[in-house]
């Protein structure tokens, strides 16, 4: 596969995307991840008001060049600011990615739709933008737009989420692309990150294992919450913000819903703009997770969670081997 310089494996301690979380992701939650390897990522939204972006990208930014300056031998991964380009969200959009050109940020994943005139910013400065898809038809718009590398939103995935089966989706794209390719959908340990691997990724994609760690902005009820549920607990809905999603069935019920009989939402009224955003803080005790999560037994570091993963990973690549040995 053709991975661009930014993303070469040597930079990473184990093949992981850190998912951009909403609310969760903050700066210390990402710094600890490219620490530790995997590629850190947080939501531009989650900055409010929007002129704290500047803080947390100069934060990021000079916390890991100076890391890397006295620890030259460790890997440390890059990191990625997670832009929403639906159109509600013009009006904070341009300003976020002014922020983004500003610091050159690495990696821009980009959600809800693809515009061109985006993934032509980021490349003016040497950036690569990897665009969210739940199907082949989407993947295909996302590069013929500009994108240069995708991240395919299986079922299971925790947030928004496709149906598709992982190893449906990824034969699909990797019929035609070769280029960085990241697969999300139950991913919570070393052992599916090599097996999205095998499945033709080049990355395993991971969000809801991150909640449940000490960095994540997350209260102590949710992270509890990931080590104690599993996968029936879990809803598909677009109630929350109009696009489909997995949700714990638990936070649901304590905000007064039934979750086995819950009224959907008018996907034309999708607002990601600052009015829509400050509207949804209604939701900010509905969890969204992954089928994955029953693999999460505990709240652990970041650096902590990593190295399970990395030994999960190497023992797991190590059987594959001896087994066709």
């Amino acid at each position: 596969m053709n991975l661009p310089t930014i993303l070469n494996k040597k930079n990473f301690s184990v093949p992981v995307i850190a998912a951009p979380l909403f609310i969760i992701s903050n700066p210390d939650l990402v710094i600890a991840q490219c620490k530790a390897g995997v590629l850190g990522s947080f939501p531009a939204l989650n900055a409010r008001p929007q002129e704290l972006l500047d803080d947390w990208l100069a934060q990021i930014t000079e916390e890991l060049e100076t890391f890397k300056a006295k620890n030259p031998n460790v890997p440390v991964a890059p990191f990625a600011v997670n832009q929403i380009v639906h159109r509600s969200n013009d009006s904070r959009l341009d300003k976020d990615m002014e922020m983004c050109i500003k610091y050159k940020v690495p990696v821009v994943i980009t959600s809800l739709g693809a515009r061109p005139e985006v993934n032509d910013a980021i490349h003016s400065y040497g950036g690569i933008v990897l665009h969210d898809v739940i199907n082949n038809r989407f993947a295909h718009k996302a590069i013929e737009k500009g994108a240069d590398g995708l991240v395919a939103v299986a079922a299971g995935a925790g947030g928004h989420a496709g149906v598709t089966s992982p190893f449906a989706l990824i034969q699909e794209i990797r019929e035609w692309f070769k280029g960085p390719l990241a697969l999300s959908g139950s991913i919570a340990t070393g052992n599916a990150v090599l097996a999205a691997q095998a499945a033709g990724a080049d990355f395993g994609y991971i969000g809801s294992a991150f909640i449940a760690t000490k960095e994540a902005n997350a209260n102590d009820g949710y992270k509890n919450a990931i080590t104690q549920y599993a996968a029936d607990d879990i809803v598909y809905t677009n109630l929350i913000t109009g696009v489909h999603g997995n949700y714990l069935k638990p936070s649901l019920a304590s905000a007064g819903f039934d979750p086995d009989n819950l009224p959907t939402s008018d996907p034309s009224k999708m607002d990601f703009g600052p009015e829509g955003m400050e509207k949804k803080k209604a939701w900010k005790d509905i969890w969204g997770c992954g089928q994955g999560i029953s693999a999460i037994k505990d709240v652990l570091s970041t650096e902590g969670l990593v190295n399970r993963l990395k030994k999960e990973y190497e023992e797991a690549r190590d059987k594959i081997i001896n087994t066709a040995a």
